[in-house]
């Protein structure tokens, strides 16, 4: 008997169920350090770029990268002293700590529970590395009981805020009385490779910002009142063979070079619009049933790629534009902040369903329906 071929199989990822899943509360925290494009530019320069480089390229890159404005783990004048991996990876917990902490605690406050109420924590970064990983870390220091389970992940990278979403949700179907929080820190800046004019770590040194996110979302029996708020309704991850050298990291002495492939839009044309819709199709829906639109900002090429493939109307992703102007790309933590502002600036009407979709290395993608 013929075994499918992985993308003949059903999808990887998929979950549907009755009980409900609420995201309580989300929060974003963002460093102190916000800098607009247009300064970090020569900055960014100065460090990427041997002296006397040709920088037309990298101008180019900056005034294209649809962003105004970023925040940085540390001031941009710290950046040329960290001459190693150590170095750059001990910055990230330090900094990911904070920003952790104060994502989780803002966090609690919004949803009314305390630490303690957590039953899972799972952690997602792509940007440093430690152990004990900081999960373990923030549990302690947050106040969280000792008998919490904890899932540090790495290696999703843009798409571990979908992604973490959805295996959230898939926990709690299965306890539906618990709490489970997300955690996303991302610290892009410190992966930034010093005298290193590649393209892929001047687009990196263009679109990259720092931040970090937490979702705290409650099981059916433990939600109560949902006004207002959205439920994960199913979710469903998607992995595409012979495609791993389109996104990713080459790991070396000088810590995390960056891999992008100019062929990712291609991909996201050509497989997400299919993909996605049949995700629909299988819970009733199309496209134009869709009121909330949550995509992951990964760049202009990649967000025109969506719209495209989706033959979205105009506009539908302008929430992702505006994200990605004002904070930059910040791997897994943009969705998350997204479906934050949602909350803030005026939360969809009742009935109104929304899909949350985020890509990443892999090649890889995941979406979360929901409905508020």
């Amino acid at each position: 008997m013929r075994v499918p071929a992985l993308d003949e199989r059903a999808p990887a990822h998929s979950s549907a169920s009755n009980r409900s899943t609420t995201v309580a509360a989300v929060r974003t925290a963002l460093p102190s350090h916000r800098y607009a494009q247009s300064d970090l530019t020569e900055l960014i320069g100065d460090l990427c770029l041997r002296p006397g480089e040709d920088r037309g390229l990298l101008r180019r890159l900056h005034r294209s990268a649809g962003v105004r404005t970023r925040h940085l783990a540390l001031p941009i004048e710290r950046y040329p002293a960290l001459t190693d991996f150590g170095q750059s990876n001990a910055a990230w917990i330090e900094a990911g700590l904070e920003l952790g902490e104060e994502a989780l605690v803002g966090a609690f406050e919004s949803a009314g529970i305390t630490a303690a109420d957590v039953d899972l924590l799972v952690c997602t970064s792509i940007t440093g590395v430690a152990a004990p990983s900081l999960d373990a870390r923030l549990a302690v220091r947050v106040g969280m009981r000792p008998d919490v389970k904890r899932i540090p992940v790495f290696g999703l990278g843009c798409v571990a805020g979908a992604a973490g979403l959805g295996r959230i949700h898939d926990y709690l179907c299965g306890h539906p009385e618990d709490t489970a929080v997300l955690l996303s820190v991302e610290l892009c800046s410190l992966t930034l490779q010093q005298r290193d004019g590649s393209l892929a770590n001047l687009v990196a040194g263009a679109l990259f910002g720092d931040g970090a996110a937490a979702v705290v979302a409650r099981g059916g029996g433990a939600a109560g009142p949902a006004a207002g708020r959205p439920e994960v309704v199913a979710t469903q991850g998607r992995l595409y063979p012979d495609t791993e050298h389109l996104l990713g990291w080459k790991i070396g002495a000088s810590g995390f070079r960056v891999v992008v492939d100019a062929g990712i839009p291609d991909i996201v044309r050509a497989r997400l619009g299919p993909d996605l819709r049949a995700f629909l199709a299988a819970h009733g829906l199309v496209p134009d049933d869709v009121g909330t639109w949550i995509c992951h900002p990964g760049g202009p090429k990649v967000l025109s790629a969506v719209a495209d493939t989706l033959d979205l109307p105009e506009g539908a992703l302008e929430s992702a534009w505006r994200s990605l102007a004002s904070v930059g790309n910040m791997s897994s933590a943009s969705v998350l902040r997204l479906l934050e502002d949602i909350g803030r600036t005026g939360r969809p009407e009742p009935g109104t369903w929304g899909v949350l979709l985020a890509m990443g290395p892999g090649f890889c993608t995941e979406f979360v329906l929901l409905r508020w």
